[in-house]
């Protein structure tokens, strides 16, 4: 399991198009899924040791964002043949386990990662109301809770972005277990 921080965040760039399946069944697009004050998209697996001890955060932030006019989406892009734990069957009981108020979507062919440059999970991405990139950083200060209070830094960022279409809380790395990448297929010849 292989500890990644996320690059420094390119600000600017406009969200990719995607449409996914959720574990609701339903397919969603990247426009279904935006607020009018915003987005944000985060990449987050059912087996990471990173993702579980900020997941019940995450969850309280999506209800909090939602109310602001901000959409909120999770992906999962892991390889589910060589990582089980991540199955869609099991997506869908993590979403419901945690109390999932937002789509969390299986990115199967693993575009949607790439077209987003995620490296690991947690990854997020937060959107202005044009799909301009303003927020690429971490949760908070204390992904474990060693910290006691730690300054929620996403939800701030995400708040600021809502009211002024960009925000000025500084962005540090999110760090998590690597994506799951598929092997490529060598072609010979």
């Amino acid at each position: 399991m292989a500890l990644l921080e996320t690059p420094d965040g390119n600000i600017g760039w406009r969200a990719a198009p995607f449409k996914l399946k959720g574990t609701d069944g339903k397919v969603y697009t990247l426009n279904e899924v935006k607020g009018p004050k915003g987005l944000l998209v985060m990449f987050i697996c059912n087996h990471c040791p990173y993702v579980k001890a900020v997941i019940d955060r995450v969850v309280q932030d999506a209800k909090q964002l939602n109310a602001a006019g901000i959409g909120v989406v999770a992906i999962m892009s892991n390889d589910t043949k060589s990582y089980p734990d991540d199955s869609f069957e099991n997506m869908q009981e993590f979403a419901k386990e945690r109390g999932f108020t937002f789509p969390y979507l299986l990115d199967e062919t693993q575009e949607v990662a790439r077209a987003y440059g995620a490296v690991c999970t947690p990854d997020f991405f937060g959107f202005n109301s044009k799909l301009e990139l303003q927020y690429r950083g971490r949760l908070d200060e204390s992904w474990n809770l060693t910290k006691p209070a730690p300054r929620r830094e996403l939800l701030l960022a995400m708040k600021e972005i809502a009211e002024k279409g960009k925000t000025d809380i500084a962005q540090f790395p999110s760090m998590g277990c690597s994506i799951k990448w598929k092997e490529k297929k060598q072609a010979f010849g």
